[in-house]
């Protein structure tokens, strides 16, 4: 399936037709957001690397992981599949995610997990489909992978904390929406969808920065 630059002028142009968005769009400025070159099964590993740690510390267990396997740039499935539960648990794995990344693995020597290749041939909701039967992976997995590692042009995320916190405070709303209120807003967005959640989430991470104090005033 082909995919359309993010931040694009007709991307832009569309969801400027939102006068919340045109808004944010004048305030954000252009869209900067990157794909990475992952293939799913490496991008789906590092996902569960990444669950309820904090960054810095995932990419160390990842760092570990990689070092297993001299000459590689990411293991390959295969070889993942052969090394033992102690080896992984010594990266600084905990036993759910080495029996996810396991599982991982199996899926994408089998192919249920496509490569980046063969997915173009896939709809967003085959992919949703298809992956959220691995252990581990959920919905807003799938729904990173397709923005992130696919380019997918159309997501929006709806359970995702900072799009529902973005369109709070782009909307001037006292509490976030639902996911399925915000997936009816959202539908006017298409088919530009994960630019539009992009936008919002800058706009939550703004909100979270609190105005520099005035110099000379109270704490």
């Amino acid at each position: 399936m082909a995919t359309i630059p993010f931040g694009d002028a007709a991307s832009l142009k569309h969801l400027r037709t939102d006068p919340v968005l045109k808004a944010v769009i004048k305030r954000i400025g252009p869209c900067d957001l990157g794909v990475s070159a992952y293939e799913p099964y490496e991008a789906l590993v590092r996902s569960i690397a990444h669950q309820q740690v904090h960054g810095k510390a995932a990419e160390a267990v990842l760092g570990r992981f990689v070092a297993l396997y001299p000459g590689e740039a990411f293991p390959p499935p295969e070889l993942v599949l052969a090394t033992e539960f102690d080896v992984l648990r010594g990266c600084g794995f905990s036993g759910s995610k080495i029996a996810a990344i396991r599982d991982i693995a199996e899926k994408a020597a089998a192919g249920l997990v496509p490569t980046r290749r063969a997915a173009q041939r896939l709809s967003d909701a085959e992919l949703i489909e298809r992956l959220v039967a691995i252990r581990g992976v959920g919905r807003w997995t799938v729904e990173m992978l397709l923005i992130f590692t696919l380019g997918r042009p159309d997501v929006l995320p709806v359970d995702d904390f900072g799009v529902r916190e973005g369109w709070k405070h782009a909307a001037g709303l006292e509490a976030q929406p639902k996911p399925k209120e915000l997936a009816a807003i959202g539908e006017a967005w298409a088919p530009y969808r994960s630019t539009a959640a992009w936008y919002l989430w800058q706009v939550a991470n703004a909100a979270k920065v609190k105005p520099a104090a005035k110099a000379g005033a109270a704490p």
